[in-house]
């Protein structure tokens, strides 16, 4: 599929809300942040529905697994769906119903019924596919690294600012209002699930599927593909074995950091002795890396290529991920809470840069099957999670779970050197960067041009 009119340019250009790129970057990375934050909105409050729904550790740990289960197949699925009907309509439609579950959890009264919304809220989580389709149709090679690792990484951002904002609501509702503890959490999966609605439709009202227009007037005028060639393209990507290195180095830093995000506060809480809204905050300081992070990742991504080409990115998220691996492992060895968080603060800024390294190297896999690509990927973060799931519902304690998942990290980032282009995809690459290039130089131009003329004008006047 080939797209025209990408944006050269995210920062300077990062205000202009008559761009349809821009607008499709803030509402993207607006609407994974809320599926986010709706996703994981129930972690920090784990400690109170544990207590009320009499909980074994055992069935927290099918509900830490059940939350992201599903993603991995809503994942694999959304893709197709984007490449078939846009991202538009597809993300419309993902937090329209998926804010269904997020508020029916209100209805949660015993174990299984909690692990069946459970299961359903994670579909939301396939969000992050859209997303990043959604910013690799609109942004050219020399920035798309960097669209892709910020949108996705301040959507991430939810799942840092849920650790401490749902206590907050929760505390509102009890304190404020006088609801019961049991009545008070599910009060504000509700207020979660709105927001998520609201923005569904918001989602539809401001964006578009790509620069020049949506995927069914482009289609209508013979700009791209018909959508029935999707299908034949998800196959193709299935056939790619680097697309398979990319899902398990995936769900060696995404699936571990679902995965962290779903535990931490009951680690604080259990290990280090903290109450619900401070074990909230220490596990809020590791989702709140995405502020930057993954940006950061994505960034370097950019420049590794621009100097090395698409073999730079891939040595990149080798380095990444490796770091990664090392950094979890000291951190799982760390008892006493004033050194813990520096260490999950590390660690989580290695996990975060090994996702925006991830999707700086998915856009060049197969472009004409970018959204298979993307969720194939994308689902192998789930299942990594799943993965991950199982060593915090045994009976191992957690330090060593993190520490065996510190270990499995560091043997995953040499996959990265199975992802391997071929002398054609490397001049492709190098041809789109100088065309983005000068496309942005030729713009900057333009602009200081417009300047100077206004400013002449300015002065005759």
């Amino acid at each position: 599929m080939k797209v025209e009119n990408k944006a050269t340019a995210l920062w300077s250009n990062f205000f202009r809300l008559d761009m349809p790129q821009i607008r499709a970057f803030h509402m993207s990375w607006f609407a994974f942040f809320l599926c986010f934050f709706a996703w994981f909105g129930i972690a920090p409050l784990m400690a109170v529905v544990r207590d009320e729904l009499s909980l074994t550790k055992q069935q927290v740990g099918w509900s830490i697994i059940a939350s992201v289960a599903i993603t991995i197949v809503a994942r694999l699925l959304i893709g197709w769906l984007c490449d078939r009907f846009g991202p538009r309509l597809t993300y419309t439609w993902l937090l329209v119903l998926g804010s269904l579950p997020v508020m029916g959890i209100a209805l949660a009264h015993d174990f299984q019924t909690f692990l069946i919304f459970r299961l359903l809220i994670g579909v939301i989580g396939a969000s992050f596919v859209i997303t990043q389709y959604h910013t690799s149709i609109m942004f050219a090679p020399n920035v798309v690294g960097t669209a892709n690792a910020t949108s996705a990484g301040w959507g991430n951002l939810g799942g840092g600012v849920t650790q401490f904002v749902m206590p907050v609501v929760f505390g509102l509702f009890v304190t404020v209002l006088g609801l019961s503890d049991a009545v008070g959490w599910r009060a504000s999966m509700v207020v979660a699930g709105v927001v998520c609605l609201l923005t569904g439709i918001a989602y539809y009202k401001f964006t578009q599927d790509a620069p020049d227009g949506n995927f069914k007037e482009l289609r209508a005028a013979g700009k791209l593909p018909e959508g029935k060639a999707a299908k034949g393209n998800f196959l193709e990507a299935c056939k790619d074995y680097r697309v398979w290195s990319l899902f398990f180095i995936y769900a060696a830093c995404f699936g571990i950091e679902l995965t962290v995000n779903n535990v931490a506060a009951l680690y604080f809480t259990d290990y280090f002795g903290l109450g619900l809204t401070a074990a909230g905050a220490m596990a809020a300081c590791f989702g709140l890396m995405n502020l930057f992070a993954r940006t950061l990742g994505g960034i370097s991504g950019d420049l590794f290529g621009t100097r090395w080409g698409l073999k730079g990115r891939v040595t990149w998220l080798f380095i990444a991920l490796f770091c990664e691996g090392l950094a979890l492992m000291f951190f799982s060895q760390m008892s006493a809470i004033a050194v813990a968080l520096p260490a999950l603060i590390l660690f989580s800024l290695f996990v975060q840069m090994s996702e925006g390294a991830t999707y700086s190297v998915v856009p060049f896999i197969n472009k004409k099957a970018l959204g298979a690509v993307s969720g194939i990927v994308g689902a192998g973060g789930n299942a990594g999670a799943v993965a991950a799931g199982f060593l915090f519902k045994s009976s191992l304690e957690w330090p060593t779970a993190f520490l065996i998942l510190g270990g499995l990290v560091t043997v995953a980032s040499f996959l990265a050197f199975t992802v391997r282009f071929s002398e054609a995809a490397e001049t492709e690459s190098k041809v789109e960067l100088e065309a983005a290039k000068a496309s942005l130089k030729e713009g900057h131009e333009e602009f200081v041009e417009e300047e100077g003329l206004a400013a002449v004008g300015a002065t005759s006047a």
